[in-house]
């Protein structure tokens, strides 16, 4: 009944919150100029942040995309559906709103059940950024959704937490060699394992993928990356005022601490890291101070996170 209801909304135009295995996204038709605007609108998102369009297969992308790399083949092969965008030459049906103007798309193919219910029954594709306002901590509970954007959305699909909880990994292509324009739920071991050697400089491309503005991601109390070192030395009444994210053992005396993983297990600490920095944005502390992860496996896509909410 609810997957019904969505479809509706969405050929009439509106938005809609739908669960993926990363972030909760704010779903609309990616062929409608005017559902589109609605996404631009409600997240308070400029118009030169392109939209990543979300297709149930990869034969269903072949409405987005006018040209595969055979390595871009391969990728989609094992990844999808997963948490990994391709960004490709698009045809020119998908409007210029959703591209920012570029010739370029992002395209994935998310594999959480419900978004894939939603995606079948719609028929097509939807751009789908996180459903959030622009710049701020992407949600990866209905509840954030709603807090976040409240009666601007209709209708948000409640498919529980999110299983990764950070955004897809970014793969473009240069002269049919890949490049990462974001680290993601896959981590850059498993995309090199089928790639091989990927770049990390993705250049000019780098304004065909959302998420690349030096602050993004960011609550509004103020985040410093800090060493163990730092973390430690702090004085016990600056501690007393601070809140404190980062994984395994952690120093005491913090007013608000969040442990991504006492365990250390980077699956784990992915998943609770927007959930970690929205419970210390509203625990009152004078700042957030982050341990970053080691740089490996989805550590990497962490770090990102945190280093853009830090800027």
């Amino acid at each position: 009944m609810e997957i019904e209801k969505a479809v509706g909304l969405l050929r009439a135009g509106e938005v809609v919150g739908m669960p993926t295995e990363t972030v909760y996204g704010l779903a609309g038709d990616a062929f409608s100029a005017p559902a589109l605007a609605r996404i631009f609108a409600v997240k308070k998102r400029p118009f030169f942040d392109p939209l990543i369009l979300h297709v149930a297969d990869r034969a269903a992308a072949d409405r987005c995309v006018a040209e595969w790399t055979p390595l871009a083949e391969q990728l989609a092969e094992k990844f999808w559906p997963g948490p990994l965008t391709l960004i490709l030459p698009k045809r020119p049906e998908v409007p210029d709103l959703a591209t920012s103007g570029l010739p370029l798309v992002g395209v994935r193919a998310p594999r959480h059940p419900a978004a894939q219910r939603l995606l079948r029954a719609f028929g097509g594709p939807l751009a789908a950024p996180s459903a959030n306002r622009f710049g701020r901590i992407s949600p990866t509970t209905a509840a954030a959704v709603r807090e976040e954007l409240g009666a601007a959305v209709p209708l948000v699909l409640d498919g529980g937490p999110c299983e990764i909880g950070v955004e897809s990994s970014i793969v473009a292509f240069i002269d049919g060699e890949p490049v990462l324009l974001r680290a993601g739920g896959v981590p850059l071991e498993a995309l090199e394992a089928v790639a091989g050697k990927i770049g990390r400089e993705g250049g000019r491309l780098s304004a065909a993928a959302p998420g690349q503005l030096p602050q993004h991601y960011a609550p509004r109390t103020r985040v410093r990356i800090v060493t163990p070192e730092q973390a430690e030395e702090l004085d016990w009444v600056a501690r007393a005022q601070a809140g404190l994210i980062g994984w395994g053992a952690l120093p005491e005396g913090y007013k608000a601490v969040c442990n991504l993983s006492p365990a250390k297990n980077f699956a784990e600490a992915a998943a609770r890291l927007f959930g970690a920095l929205r419970e210390l944005d509203a625990a009152g502390v004078e700042e957030i101070w982050a341990l970053p992860l080691p740089e490996e496996d989805l550590g990497r896509a962490v770090n990102d996170r945190l280093r853009r909410a830090a800027v």
